[in-house]
Protein backbone atom coordinates (compact mmCIF):
# COMPACT_ATOMS: atom_id res chain seq x y z
CA UNK A 1 0.00 0.00 0.00
CA UNK A 2 1.00 3.59 -1.06
CA UNK A 3 2.51 5.10 1.98
CA UNK A 4 0.91 8.96 1.06
CA UNK A 5 -2.13 9.59 -1.46
CA UNK A 6 -3.16 12.84 -2.90
CA UNK A 7 -6.13 13.02 -5.17
CA UNK A 8 -7.67 15.78 -6.46
CA UNK A 9 -5.28 18.95 -4.48
CA UNK A 10 -6.25 21.69 -4.99
CA UNK A 11 -5.01 25.00 -2.81
CA UNK A 12 -6.16 28.48 -4.09
CA UNK A 13 -5.55 31.88 -2.52
CA UNK A 14 -7.39 35.12 -3.18
CA UNK A 15 -6.62 38.95 -3.95
CA UNK A 16 -9.44 40.76 -2.57
CA UNK A 17 -9.88 44.29 -4.79
CA UNK A 18 -9.79 47.32 -2.92
CA UNK A 19 -12.47 49.19 -1.52
CA UNK A 20 -11.86 51.66 -3.77
CA UNK A 21 -12.18 49.04 -6.81
CA UNK A 22 -15.13 47.82 -5.59
CA UNK A 23 -17.26 50.45 -4.99
CA UNK A 24 -16.64 51.93 -8.45
CA UNK A 25 -16.39 48.90 -10.50
CA UNK A 26 -17.84 45.89 -8.42
CA UNK A 27 -14.38 44.21 -9.01
CA UNK A 28 -14.54 40.61 -7.32
CA UNK A 29 -11.45 38.39 -5.84
CA UNK A 30 -9.08 37.21 -8.42
CA UNK A 31 -8.05 33.79 -7.85
CA UNK A 32 -4.42 32.39 -7.57
CA UNK A 33 -4.69 28.61 -8.33
CA UNK A 34 -1.45 27.67 -7.18
CA UNK A 35 -2.42 24.03 -7.14
CA UNK A 36 -4.92 22.86 -9.43
CA UNK A 37 -5.99 19.08 -9.17
CA UNK A 38 -3.05 16.87 -8.18
CA UNK A 39 -2.86 13.33 -7.83
CA UNK A 40 -0.12 11.00 -7.12
CA UNK A 41 1.12 8.61 -4.60
CA UNK A 42 4.35 7.58 -2.73
CA UNK A 43 5.10 3.90 -1.92
CA UNK A 44 7.71 3.09 1.15
CA UNK A 45 10.63 3.63 0.63
CA UNK A 46 10.51 5.41 -2.09
CA UNK A 47 12.39 8.93 -3.56
CA UNK A 48 9.45 10.83 -5.84
CA UNK A 49 11.83 14.36 -7.62
CA UNK A 50 9.17 17.19 -8.25
CA UNK A 51 10.27 19.57 -10.50
CA UNK A 52 9.23 22.45 -12.55
CA UNK A 53 9.92 26.26 -12.88
CA UNK A 54 9.90 29.21 -9.99
CA UNK A 55 5.77 29.44 -9.07
CA UNK A 56 4.24 26.16 -10.17
CA UNK A 57 3.16 25.33 -6.64
CA UNK A 58 5.97 22.50 -5.42
CA UNK A 59 6.68 24.50 -1.89
CA UNK A 60 2.70 25.34 -1.58
CA UNK A 61 2.14 21.25 -2.22
CA UNK A 62 4.67 20.09 -0.09
CA UNK A 63 3.12 22.22 2.74
CA UNK A 64 -0.09 21.25 2.34
CA UNK A 65 1.37 17.36 2.27
CA UNK A 66 2.78 18.42 5.59
CA UNK A 67 -0.60 20.00 7.13
CA UNK A 68 0.95 23.53 7.38
CA UNK A 69 -1.62 24.89 5.34
CA UNK A 70 -4.98 23.63 4.71
CA UNK A 71 -5.75 22.37 1.13
CA UNK A 72 -8.77 23.92 -0.69
CA UNK A 73 -9.74 20.82 -1.86
CA UNK A 74 -9.00 17.80 -2.56
CA UNK A 75 -7.56 14.76 -0.07
CA UNK A 76 -4.56 14.01 1.23
CA UNK A 77 -3.86 10.64 2.51
CA UNK A 78 -1.30 8.88 4.89
CA UNK A 79 -1.10 5.14 5.24
CA UNK A 80 -4.67 5.15 4.28
CA UNK A 81 -5.91 8.00 6.79
CA UNK A 82 -7.40 11.16 5.32
CA UNK A 83 -5.55 13.58 6.98
CA UNK A 84 -7.81 16.46 7.75
CA UNK A 85 -10.03 14.15 9.44
CA UNK A 86 -7.19 13.11 12.52
CA UNK A 87 -7.76 13.33 15.61
CA UNK A 88 -5.33 15.81 17.95
CA UNK A 89 -2.98 12.59 18.98
CA UNK A 90 -3.49 11.60 15.60
CA UNK A 91 -1.93 14.51 13.99
CA UNK A 92 0.79 14.76 16.58
CA UNK A 93 2.02 10.94 15.84
CA UNK A 94 2.05 12.57 12.10
CA UNK A 95 3.97 15.55 12.79
CA UNK A 96 6.69 12.91 13.73
CA UNK A 97 6.36 10.72 10.77
CA UNK A 98 6.21 13.65 8.66
CA UNK A 99 9.17 16.14 8.49
CA UNK A 100 10.65 18.67 6.49
CA UNK A 101 14.10 19.39 5.28
CA UNK A 102 13.83 23.51 4.10
CA UNK A 103 15.68 25.51 1.62
CA UNK A 104 17.18 27.91 3.11
CA UNK A 105 19.67 26.88 6.34
CA UNK A 106 20.08 30.55 7.01
CA UNK A 107 16.67 31.45 7.79
CA UNK A 108 15.36 28.02 8.91
CA UNK A 109 17.44 27.45 11.87
CA UNK A 110 16.76 29.09 15.57
CA UNK A 111 19.49 31.41 15.92
CA UNK A 112 19.12 31.58 19.84
CA UNK A 113 19.78 27.72 19.81
CA UNK A 114 22.48 25.48 19.23
CA UNK A 115 23.26 23.18 17.00
CA UNK A 116 22.18 20.22 19.94
CA UNK A 117 19.27 22.35 20.88
CA UNK A 118 17.93 22.41 17.44
CA UNK A 119 17.95 18.68 16.63
CA UNK A 120 16.62 17.74 20.17
CA UNK A 121 13.59 20.40 20.17
CA UNK A 122 11.33 17.70 17.81
CA UNK A 123 12.44 15.04 20.57
CA UNK A 124 11.46 17.41 23.68
CA UNK A 125 7.87 18.42 21.72
CA UNK A 126 6.78 15.29 20.38
CA UNK A 127 8.11 12.35 22.09
CA UNK A 128 8.27 11.08 26.26
CA UNK A 129 12.45 10.05 26.21
CA UNK A 130 14.21 11.50 28.97
CA UNK A 131 17.37 13.35 28.97
CA UNK A 132 19.67 11.00 28.90
CA UNK A 133 17.77 9.32 25.55
CA UNK A 134 17.32 12.51 24.28
CA UNK A 135 21.24 13.42 24.45
CA UNK A 136 22.44 9.59 23.05
CA UNK A 137 19.52 10.08 19.84
CA UNK A 138 20.35 13.76 19.02
CA UNK A 139 24.39 12.91 19.53
CA UNK A 140 23.71 9.70 16.83
CA UNK A 141 21.77 11.64 14.58
CA UNK A 142 23.88 14.95 14.43
CA UNK A 143 27.25 12.09 13.56
CA UNK A 144 25.23 10.31 11.15
CA UNK A 145 24.72 13.86 9.44
CA UNK A 146 28.26 13.98 9.03
CA UNK A 147 29.47 16.51 11.55
CA UNK A 148 31.28 15.85 15.11
CA UNK A 149 28.67 16.25 18.17
CA UNK A 150 31.23 17.12 20.59
CA UNK A 151 32.60 19.98 18.19
CA UNK A 152 28.93 21.26 17.22
CA UNK A 153 27.03 20.51 20.07
CA UNK A 154 27.41 23.90 21.52
CA UNK A 155 27.80 26.13 18.01
CA UNK A 156 25.47 28.28 17.10
CA UNK A 157 23.94 28.79 13.18
CA UNK A 158 26.14 32.01 13.20
CA UNK A 159 29.53 29.55 14.01
CA UNK A 160 28.70 27.82 10.95
CA UNK A 161 28.95 27.39 7.49
CA UNK A 162 25.92 26.84 5.05
CA UNK A 163 26.79 23.38 4.46
CA UNK A 164 27.39 22.86 8.12
CA UNK A 165 23.61 24.46 8.69
CA UNK A 166 22.46 22.56 6.37
CA UNK A 167 23.48 19.43 7.87
CA UNK A 168 22.35 20.62 11.07
CA UNK A 169 18.86 20.92 9.76
CA UNK A 170 18.61 17.44 7.93
CA UNK A 171 19.74 16.53 11.38
CA UNK A 172 16.61 17.71 13.30
CA UNK A 173 14.41 16.84 10.08
CA UNK A 174 15.51 13.07 10.51
CA UNK A 175 15.84 12.65 14.70
CA UNK A 176 12.45 11.40 14.68
CA UNK A 177 13.08 8.44 12.35
CA UNK A 178 10.07 10.22 10.06
CA UNK A 179 8.58 7.82 7.23
CA UNK A 180 8.42 10.50 5.19
CA UNK A 181 10.52 13.31 4.63
CA UNK A 182 9.79 15.92 2.20
CA UNK A 183 13.34 17.75 0.74
CA UNK A 184 12.36 21.29 -0.27
CA UNK A 185 15.47 22.58 -2.47
CA UNK A 186 17.57 21.77 -0.18
CA UNK A 187 20.90 22.20 -2.10
CA UNK A 188 19.64 25.44 -4.01
CA UNK A 189 21.11 28.17 -1.11
CA UNK A 190 24.70 26.03 -0.84
CA UNK A 191 27.62 26.49 -2.94
CA UNK A 192 28.06 24.12 -6.16
CA UNK A 193 31.43 22.49 -4.46
CA UNK A 194 29.56 21.08 -1.34
CA UNK A 195 26.25 20.08 -2.74
CA UNK A 196 27.40 16.67 -3.56
CA UNK A 197 28.05 15.96 0.19
CA UNK A 198 25.33 16.74 0.90
CA UNK A 199 23.45 15.19 -2.19
CA UNK A 200 24.97 11.80 -1.11
CA UNK A 201 23.79 12.38 2.58
CA UNK A 202 20.16 12.25 1.71
CA UNK A 203 21.09 9.67 -0.36
CA UNK A 204 22.39 7.36 2.07
CA UNK A 205 20.38 8.49 5.14
CA UNK A 206 17.29 7.39 2.90
CA UNK A 207 18.97 3.64 2.45
CA UNK A 208 20.14 3.21 5.90
CA UNK A 209 16.42 4.65 7.12
CA UNK A 210 14.51 3.49 4.23
CA UNK A 211 11.51 6.57 4.69
CA UNK A 212 10.19 7.71 1.62
CA UNK A 213 11.08 11.02 0.04
CA UNK A 214 9.43 13.72 -2.07
CA UNK A 215 12.81 15.67 -3.50
CA UNK A 216 11.91 19.17 -4.55
CA UNK A 217 13.77 20.78 -7.15
CA UNK A 218 14.17 22.90 -10.31
CA UNK A 219 17.35 21.15 -11.22
CA UNK A 220 16.75 17.95 -13.45
CA UNK A 221 20.33 16.89 -13.04
CA UNK A 222 20.10 16.61 -9.24
CA UNK A 223 17.00 14.82 -9.58
CA UNK A 224 18.10 12.64 -12.33
CA UNK A 225 20.63 11.49 -9.71
CA UNK A 226 18.57 10.79 -6.79
CA UNK A 227 15.02 9.73 -7.52
CA UNK A 228 13.34 7.19 -8.76
CA UNK A 229 10.12 8.24 -10.31
CA UNK A 230 10.05 12.42 -11.54
CA UNK A 231 6.72 14.19 -11.55
CA UNK A 232 7.30 17.77 -13.70
CA UNK A 233 4.15 20.82 -12.75
CA UNK A 234 3.38 23.63 -14.44
CA UNK A 235 1.55 26.25 -13.04
CA UNK A 236 -0.12 23.76 -10.38
CA UNK A 237 -0.76 20.51 -12.58
CA UNK A 238 1.11 17.39 -13.59
CA UNK A 239 2.32 17.20 -16.89
CA UNK A 240 4.38 14.43 -16.74
CA UNK A 241 4.85 11.53 -13.88
CA UNK A 242 7.24 8.21 -14.96
CA UNK A 243 10.28 6.54 -14.12
CA UNK A 244 12.79 8.93 -13.69
CA UNK A 245 15.41 7.57 -16.48
CA UNK A 246 12.39 7.25 -19.12
CA UNK A 247 11.29 10.88 -18.41
CA UNK A 248 14.76 12.04 -18.64
CA UNK A 249 15.46 10.05 -22.04
CA UNK A 250 12.12 9.89 -23.82
CA UNK A 251 9.88 13.26 -22.21
CA UNK A 252 6.39 13.30 -24.25
CA UNK A 253 4.96 16.51 -22.95
CA UNK A 254 6.19 19.35 -24.98
CA UNK A 255 7.01 21.49 -21.65
CA UNK A 256 9.10 17.96 -20.40
CA UNK A 257 10.93 18.08 -23.52
CA UNK A 258 11.63 22.11 -23.43
CA UNK A 259 12.99 21.86 -19.61
CA UNK A 260 15.01 18.74 -20.52
CA UNK A 261 16.31 20.41 -22.89
CA UNK A 262 17.84 23.82 -21.26
CA UNK A 263 19.75 21.43 -18.84
CA UNK A 264 23.50 22.27 -19.11
CA UNK A 265 25.85 19.78 -20.75
CA UNK A 266 29.50 20.35 -19.30
CA UNK A 267 31.13 20.25 -22.96
CA UNK A 268 31.91 23.46 -24.63
CA UNK A 269 32.11 22.27 -27.97
CA UNK A 270 28.63 21.42 -27.24
CA UNK A 271 25.80 23.74 -29.28
CA UNK A 272 22.37 23.58 -27.89
CA UNK A 273 19.09 23.51 -29.85
CA UNK A 274 16.81 26.20 -29.33
CA UNK A 275 14.12 25.02 -26.87
CA UNK A 276 10.96 23.83 -28.82
CA UNK A 277 9.02 26.72 -26.22
CA UNK A 278 7.79 30.43 -26.52
CA UNK A 279 6.82 33.14 -24.49
CA UNK A 280 6.93 33.65 -20.70
CA UNK A 281 5.90 31.85 -17.84
CA UNK A 282 1.99 32.55 -17.70
CA UNK A 283 0.17 33.99 -14.13
CA UNK A 284 -1.71 31.41 -12.00
CA UNK A 285 -4.02 34.37 -11.66
CA UNK A 286 -7.19 33.45 -12.70
CA UNK A 287 -5.76 30.87 -15.38
CA UNK A 288 -7.66 30.28 -18.95
CA UNK A 289 -9.77 27.22 -19.30
CA UNK A 290 -7.43 24.15 -20.95
CA UNK A 291 -4.11 23.43 -20.47
CA UNK A 292 -2.09 25.54 -18.60
CA UNK A 293 0.68 25.38 -21.41
CA UNK A 294 -1.07 26.28 -24.14
CA UNK A 295 0.34 29.76 -24.44
CA UNK A 296 3.65 28.86 -24.62
CA UNK A 297 3.21 25.38 -26.47
CA UNK A 298 4.45 24.88 -30.43
CA UNK A 299 2.27 21.99 -30.94
CA UNK A 300 -1.17 23.22 -29.56
CA UNK A 301 -4.40 22.29 -31.08
CA UNK A 302 -7.94 23.90 -31.30
CA UNK A 303 -8.76 21.27 -28.07
CA UNK A 304 -6.07 22.74 -26.21
CA UNK A 305 -8.04 26.19 -25.18
CA UNK A 306 -11.10 24.94 -23.38
CA UNK A 307 -10.41 21.10 -22.62
CA UNK A 308 -7.98 20.32 -19.65
CA UNK A 309 -5.48 17.45 -20.36
CA UNK A 310 -6.69 14.26 -18.14
CA UNK A 311 -3.31 12.83 -16.83
CA UNK A 312 -3.57 9.37 -18.24
CA UNK A 313 -1.07 6.79 -18.86
CA UNK A 314 0.24 6.11 -22.09
CA UNK A 315 2.66 3.21 -21.23
CA UNK A 316 3.41 1.02 -18.69
CA UNK A 317 4.04 3.72 -14.93
CA UNK A 318 4.39 6.66 -17.88
CA UNK A 319 1.53 9.25 -17.36
CA UNK A 320 1.08 12.33 -19.18
CA UNK A 321 -1.33 15.25 -19.55
CA UNK A 322 -1.19 16.44 -23.15
CA UNK A 323 -3.76 16.23 -26.08
CA UNK A 324 -0.92 14.83 -28.34
CA UNK A 325 -1.74 11.66 -26.98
Amino acid sequence: MAILEVSDLKQYFYLEPTFLAKLVSGKKPRIIKAVDGMSFSIEPGEILGLAGESGCGKSTCSLAIAKLRDPTGGTIRYKGQDISKMSKPEIRKYRSEVQLIFQDPYESLNPRYTAFDTVAEPLRALTDKNKAEIRDRTFETIAMAGLDPEEYKNRYPHQMSGGERQRVGIAQALVLEPELVIADEPLSMLDVSIRAGILDLIRDMSERMNFSCIYISHDLSILSNISERLMIMYLGRIMELGVTKDVITEPYHPYARALIAAVPIPDPAYKRPIPNIKGEVAQPIDPPPGCRFQTRCLEVMDICGNTAPPLKEIKPGHLVACHLY
